[in-house]
Order: C-alpha cells, then sequence, then structure tokens
C-alpha cells in the first residue's frame, strides 16, 4: 500500500478527482505527475530507490506543490 493516493488525501473528492481526470487535460497531468513523485517517495521511504536526505526532501517538496495545486483546482470545482 502506497500512502498519500490523491483519492486517501481527497477522500470526500473522489468523484470530482475522477471527473476532472477525464475532463481536463492539465489536471490529468497534474494528477498523473502527483502519483509519479508519490511512489518515488515510497519507494525510497521503503528502502528500495536509494536517495540522499536532500533529495527525499525535494521529492516531498515537489509532491505538496502538485498536492496544493490539484486540491485548488478541486476547490474551484
Amino acid at each position: 500500500h502506497v500512502p498519500h493516493e490523491l483519492h486517501e488525501e481527497f477522500p470526500d473528492k473522489v468523484a470530482a478527482l475522477h471527473e476532472l481526470k477525464v475532463s481536463n487535460g492539465h489536471f490529468a497531468r497534474l494528477a498523473d505527475s502527483y502519483h509519479d513523485v508519490n511512489r518515488e517517495i515510497h519507494r525510497v521511504e521503503t528502502d528500495v530507490t536509494p536517495a540522499s536526505d536532500e533529495a527525499l526532501e525535494n521529492l516531498k517538496k515537489q509532491r505538496l506543490r502538485l498536492k496544493d495545486e490539484i486540491a485548488a483546482m478541486l476547490a474551484a470545482t
């Protein structure tokens, strides 16, 4: 199980997440990027992929920026 998936981060917005993914190309790219970064963080945290603390911190900041933009788009729906 990978923590921090979008449906877990926004449990009350699952339908909106799906609708935006299929109707908005920019949102779909954001969601895909979030998914990729989140998976990479999980691989680092579970010692599957080696990375420095700084690299992990940068990935977490990137995930947060993506999540903030996704949240803003969800709030506008």
